[in-house]
């Protein structure tokens, strides 16, 4: 898709942000956080205001400032746009001028124009979309309208109250939930690829987090570490503390919920009042994750379970997310089958004990090496 050759043009093209429905009440803290991440990422920006219901951008560099966004939970979709005033011929011209860029010879076009249509001035969006098709076929040939359910490019405009924004180029958001920080966190380990995903779950959910990281052998560091790396950068800070603890239990399927309820233990030594537990109907019977979640009450806390409910496909879609593929992928299926209600759950004192002592606490300043600099705190020789 040429997008930068249409953005090379005189006219500013901006990013536009869709808040997700649950988002749209919170739309001030998702301007905090997007002003928060174009800082991180180092992208200069004119401004970030409100336009209805969509978030406008004008930022030095439109592409760069869109990609920066996807680290965002609580965004729908994203798409870098002209922005002209809401006015019929404007709107059909400018789409028309947008399609003979954007179209390739033998290519199906849908034109979709969604938002407030200006009824003042007596036009509905469906004229708009209309208006649009036919004056793409007449200037562009060797293109055609297609289907909803067959076409090639979407042409896509929203439309608030004043004005119109033609997309050049759309991509979808994190979706989730407005991350928000706040004084009080929630504990949440990384321990494989499970905890990983829930902890990422977790985040998208809106909890603020605080990081605690387990491994029974150094071997496993650096595969958590580069799940960690995947993870920290969507905190929307600058520096990030972690934990890191060493569990002596043994490994295997049988080790498996002594090492979940070790690490629960641990994690219940932390003030926090809220714990993450990376559990669900997917992973353990029901008897184990009550018996866990009656540790959290009994230690006086809150238990959040971040899968329950997220189904097998959305599990995957996550595990991509935080770059597994290949060997990880096939051990997050075998955990996946993992069945607990035949195994002794009772840890044993020593190990909470050892893990305890090992605690080790390091920041790290989000960056490009944050892998290097993660192993290199630990002592760890790669």
């Amino acid at each position: 898709m040429p997008t930068h050759n249409i953005l090379h043009m005189n006219e500013v093209s901006y990013v536009v942000v869709f808040p997700t429905a649950f988002s749209k009440r919170h739309i001030r803290q998702l301007i905090k956080n997007i002003k928060n991440v174009l800082k991180i990422k180092g992208q200069q920006y004119k401004s970030v205001e409100q336009d209805g219901d969509v978030i406008r951008v004008h930022a030095n560099d439109p592409v760069f400032a869109s990609s920066a966004l996807s680290l965002l939970y609580g965004i729908e979709k994203v798409a870098i746009a002209r922005c002209i005033k809401n006015n019929f011929d404007d709107l059909v011209k400018e789409i028309a001028f947008t399609g003979g860029n954007l179209l390739l010879e033998g290519e199906r076009f849908l034109v979709r124009v969604e938002g407030d249509s200006n009824v003042t001035s007596g036009f509905l969006t469906g004229d708009v979309e209309i208006a649009s098709t036919s004056k793409i076929i007449e200037e562009r040939s060797g293109v055609r309208p297609g289907t909803v359910e067959n076409h090639d490019k979407m042409l896509y405009t929203y439309l608030t109250k004043e004005n119109a924004y033609v997309s050049i180029f759309m991509d979808q958001g994190a979706k989730g939930v407005v991350h928000e920080q706040r004084e009080e966190k929630t504990t949440c380990a990384v321990y494989d690829e499970i905890s990983a995903i829930s902890c990422l779950e977790t985040i998208k959910q809106g909890h603020d987090i605080q990081i605690m990281v387990f491994y029974r052998r150094e071997s496993e560091l650096i595969k958590i570490v580069r799940m960690i790396n995947r993870i920290i950068p969507r905190l929307l800070k600058e520096k990030v503390e972690l934990e890191f603890f060493n569990l002596n239990v043994p490994t295997g399927a049988r080790g498996y919920p002594v090492y979940l309820r070790s690490i629960l233990e641990v994690m219940l030594q932390k003030q926090n009042r809220r714990i993450s537990l990376a559990l669900s109907p997917l992973l353990v019977s029901a008897e184990f994750t009550d018996s866990m979640i009656q540790l959290i009450f009994k230690a006086g806390k809150i238990p959040v379970l971040p899968l329950a409910g997220v189904e097998d496909t959305c599990l995957f879609a996550d595990a991509k997310d935080i770059g597994l593929e290949g060997p990880s992928v096939s051990r997050l299926k075998k955990a996946v089958a993992i069945t607990t209600t035949k195994f002794t759950l009772e840890p044993k004192d020593k190990q909470v004990q050892h893990a305890l002592k090992s605690n080790k606490k390091i920041l790290i300043t989000i960056g490009p090496n944050n892998v290097h600099d993660i192993l290199d705190s630990l002592e760890y020789k790669i």
